[in-house]
């Protein structure tokens, strides 16, 4: 969707190809509960000890398997936990998924386990991608995240053992009132690492994040629009903040038109002065942003966890079913539920009507932790649908 009718630039939010009816565009698979870790943010409520409920190794290659079978091109498939290094069988795992035609990456905590023997390991089995977590630009602010000292440094090593191993770098980062300050300086850490994609998570209160401090809707949209910023010096991507893409849509659509950006709020003002500090200049382009692309829970997502069960994403509690019993094919052809997230003409309040919600359709997971509505309005989302005047700038 476009402001006001007139067309947006060619691919400023991406769409994707295949019949989202039938196949996600990507599957989170949590190998394991078992973590070291005790991230104040976890929605897992990471255990340090495996599950033994968990999918062994046959029903894991069962698993992907079925993902395989999907045409091409095939969902994504990230192994995540928990840790998935608590798994002995991870190369195997990621061996036989790549033998079946699947691009795999990997979501691993940084702990002792994470060596580069260990990365070589499953580079050569096949993995293509790792992501690191990065909640602070300061070792205070990330270990107090993580629950250990000493997690900042040995994330700041991590990367480079994965660049050293040829393998894509993603950061992910989890942005709360405590940390937002420090978003500049994560960005030059980010550029600094040499990071392929920065995923910018918006914290919604679930599991151990019930104890932290989500910015409000405001706060939230003077951050999108400075990742929006931003993108033009490191690819964007965003978690639980689906309203990136309208953003990016109204910006876009302003400049076509030569009208005023959309208005934003002091911390956006105070985002973008810390990152002229960074950077030491005004921010100057050095790549073509990366267009977002159209994915939501259970709308080309889809999260199996560590037992098999599966759920719209790893924040909704909705059982759709269980790959023991059903394929993973089927489950996401058929599941009531996710059928349903895949209808945003259904929700309700301000994203069932809004002009932007084929693109957004708001983030699932915080409108049930807030509101308790799985289809319900998103509360960190400012946008009035229907009102094109003051952040459109006419």
């Amino acid at each position: 969707m476009t402001l006001t009718g007139t067309p947006a630039p060619r691919r400023v939010v991406r769409t994707q190809h295949q019949d989202i009816d039938d196949k996600p565009f990507i599957v989170i698979w949590e190998v394991t509960r078992a973590c070291q870790l005790v991230c104040k943010h976890c929605r897992a409520d990471a255990q340090t000890r495996a599950d033994p409920r968990q999918l062994s190794t046959a029903q894991g290659k069962a698993l992907l398997d079925d993902i395989a079978r999907w045409d091409t091109p095939r969902p994504l498939v990230v192994l995540t936990g928990g840790d998935p290094f608590e798994r002995a069988d991870l190369a195997e795992l990621v061996a036989h998924g790549t033998a079946a035609g699947l691009s795999v990456a990997l979501s691993p905590s940084v702990t002792p386990k994470f060596t580069a023997d260990r990365l070589a390991e499953l580079h050569e089995a096949g993995a293509k991608a790792v992501s690191l977590s990065l909640d602070g630009a300061r070792p205070e602010t990330h270990d107090a995240f993580r629950g250990f000292e000493g997690t900042y440094a040995a994330t700041r090593r991590a990367a480079v053992m994965v660049r050293e191993q040829g393998l894509r770098l993603q950061v992910n980062t989890t942005v709360t009132r405590d940390n937002v300050g420090e978003l500049p300086r994560l960005l030059g850490d980010v550029l600094e690492m040499g990071v392929g994609l920065w995923s910018v998570f918006f914290l919604v209160p679930t599991g151990r994040g019930e104890d932290l401090h989500a910015l409000g809707a405001e706060a939230t949209e003077d951050v999108l629009h400075w990742l929006a910023e931003v993108s033009s010096l490191v690819a964007i991507k965003t978690t639980e903040a689906p309203h990136y893409r309208r953003v990016v849509l109204q910006r876009a659509a302003a400049r076509a038109r030569n009208l005023p950006l959309p208005t934003t709020g002091p911390l956006y003002e105070q985002l973008i002065a810390g990152t002229v500090e960074v950077l030491g200049h005004e921010i100057v382009p050095t790549r073509v942003p990366r267009p977002p692309i159209d994915v939501n829970a259970g709308r080309g997502f889809v999260f199996v966890d560590h037992t098999g069960d599966v759920y719209p994403s790893g924040f909704l509690p909705f059982h759709c079913g269980s790959v023991k019993e059903a394929g993973l094919r089927v489950i996401y052809r058929d599941s009531p539920i996710l059928r349903s997230l895949r209808q945003p003409e259904s929700f309700g309040g301000a994203c069932g009507v809004c002009e932007f919600r084929e693109v957004c359709g708001g983030s699932r997971s915080r409108a049930y932790a807030v509101t308790g509505d799985l289809l319900g309005a998103d509360p960190a989302c400012v946008w009035q649908p229907g009102e094109l005047s003051g952040r459109t700038g006419e």
